[in-house]
């Protein structure tokens, strides 16, 4: 962020201007409008955040700007102009000529935006042609855009297919899509939200980069004040279609006026929950588990140690949070603790019993007493089972009555903050934290012994994850079962557990209570995972209030 580059861009033009934009819903919408009377501009070379929680007009805008608005939206009154020049109607062909030649857009999700069946190469390749360059420059030009976004062997991963890539280069390489035909203005929607904290980092780090030494201007929405932190000139805050606040970077994160703005610089940084004294008595305990994938593809034969010599404890009514990058092992021990996975040596013991060999019924039984919160709280439901069916599954799956198991499964859904009649309806009816509400029902209405959360908030937006990590905290309080709470964010783990382990490559290279993992980190990894967490520089010098 570079007050006084945003201070130069704001003496010039604006490269784009959207005055009194209103864009109105269908009638059977929450509320009648989008966006309300929307007032923005980005002056060339300027990066504007756009944030707020899912619903609030962010990703509406985006697609307003490049024409996309879907058929439901419509436009009541405003106006837009990109480069003096006022902009065509909503879906108007004369965007074709508009769209990433001039502005371009990087989407959230890299593995929804790549064809599975074609090469990157090819898929870069055809945006080229889409837009008239000659086929003998047009490799030349992707292998030129796949180096600028700092892609190893260029030429390797233009003959590779997405599954090929990790998430990080699969998101640089939308990157790279979104830069060729050397656009004025990128769009950014949520292009970090779904990568862990490092790689989020590094993307962060590239697309500032890219915005300066190619000119660009950028509107990046997110809903997160920390990434703002790192990227932005300056910021505007989106609530129910309404601009709420907008303002200068370090202003608006030192002195935030309007109260929604201060519950989400508060909500970047979640204060650490009060525990259980809980008792040492443990739920669950493992000692020197080791994982190993084999694979084998004709004559070759692959060995994958997923998880090597890991030794830990959960006692009764405590949260032990394990912290990691994408690929070190986190959620493969978690499968190795719930038996979804055969280890290859150590012993898991829980609540006193060896259940490293357990099969058929016992094993059964035993994980009733072991449930899970998974992180999309999308996937994780049936859209054709009501609620109220969802949560009454597993009782009636364990022998209790369906009158039961419904009465119980209704008082759950009320515990998690849900309406009486929330059980009648579906999962599509409910917004992502409600779904995540109604996972961790499901889950507790078991009522386990040991709750197993695998990146539960890291989907979310960072008001809803503080929500979520509350009711976590009050449900462990209420019921005393113990939390193992897989995570990426060294942060968040400090808001909900009373012990850290950090893992990398499998193993696990520091381990201690959560408040000196933070403060005082021993392995660099761990300093690495501090230093990426966005905004984490200007947080820790108090700016946020």
């Amino acid at each position: 962020m570079n007050d006084v580059c945003a201070e130069d861009a704001a003496a010039e033009a604006p490269l784009l201007t959207i005055a009194g934009l209103t864009v109105s819903l269908p009638i059977y919408g929450d509320r009648p409008e989008a966006l309300s009377d929307i007032e923005l501009a980005i002056h060339p070379g300027e990066t504007l955040c756009l944030v707020g929680e899912s619903g609030s007009g962010k990703s509406v805008i985006g697609q307003a700007i490049l024409g996309m608005l879907p058929y439901a939206l419509r436009v009541k009154s405003g106006l837009l102009k990109f480069d003096g020049l006022v902009m065509p109607p909503q879906r108007d062909l004369a965007f074709g000529a508009i769209r990433s030649a001039q502005i371009s857009m990087i989407f959230q999700d890299a593995a929804a935006c790549l064809n599975p069946v074609r090469t990157i190469g090819s898929q870069l390749s055809e945006i080229l042609a889409v837009h008239d360059v000659l086929r003998r420059d047009r490799m030349a030009r992707v292998l030129e855009v796949l180096q600028d976004v700092a892609l190893p062997e260029p030429e390797r991963m233009a003959r590779s297919y997405p599954h090929e890539l990790s998430g990080g280069q699969a998101q640089r390489a939308i990157i790279a899509a979104a830069l060729l035909l050397k656009p004025k203005l990128l769009i950014a929607d949520e292009p970090t939200t779904a990568l862990d904290v490092t790689t989020q980092s590094e993307i962060l780090y590239l697309l500032d980069h890219l915005k300066k030494i190619r000119g660009l201007s950028m509107l990046f929405i997110t809903h997160d004040f920390g990434v703002v932190a790192e990227i932005a000139d300056r910021v505007a805050v989106m609530r129910d279609g309404h601009l709420v606040e907008t303002g200068n970077t370090r202003d608006v994160l030192s002195q935030p006026q309007h109260p929604y703005t201060q519950k989400l610089i508060a909500a970047t940084r979640p204060k650490p929950q009060q525990h259980n004294s809980g008792g040492d008595i443990p739920i669950l305990e493992a000692h020197g588990i080791n994982l190993i994938y084999r694979s084998s593809f004709l004559s070759k034969r692959k060995v994958l140690r997923a998880v090597k010599n890991v030794s830990l404890r959960v006692d009764r009514g405590k949260t032990v949070a394990v912290v990691g990058e994408s690929g070190s092992g986190k959620s493969s021990l978690a499968k190795a603790l719930l038996r979804l996975e055969d280890i290859e040596s150590g012993s898991i013991t829980f609540k006193g019993t060896e259940i490293s060999d357990l099969k058929g019924a016992s094993l059964r039984e035993m994980r009733r007493s072991f449930q899970v919160v998974l992180q999309d709280p999308f996937s994780a439901l049936n859209p054709r089972q009501t609620i109220l069916s969802a949560v009454s599954e597993g009782p009636i799956m364990h022998g209790v009555s369906v009158k039961d198991a419904q009465k119980k499964a209704t008082d759950m859904i009320k515990l998690v903050g849900l309406s009486d009649q929330a059980g009648e309806r579906y999962p599509q009816e409910f917004s992502g934290g409600q779904r995540q509400r109604i996972c961790i029902a499901r889950a507790l209405v078991l009522t386990p012994d040991l709750l197993i959360a695998d990146e539960a908030v890291s989907a979310l937006d960072v008001s809803i994850q503080a929500q979520i990590l509350d009711l976590f905290a009050d449900m462990q309080k209420r019921f005393g079962f113990a939390m193992l709470f897989i995570t990426h964010d060294l942060v968040v783990a400090r808001a909900i557990a009373d012990e850290i382990l950090v893992m990398k490559s499998g193993e696990i290279v520091e381990k201690g209570p959560s408040g000196q993992i933070l403060e005082a980190p021993k392995h660099p990894y761990t300093a690495k995972l501090l230093a990426a967490a966005p905004g984490s520089d200007l947080f820790a010098q108090g700016i946020s209030p």
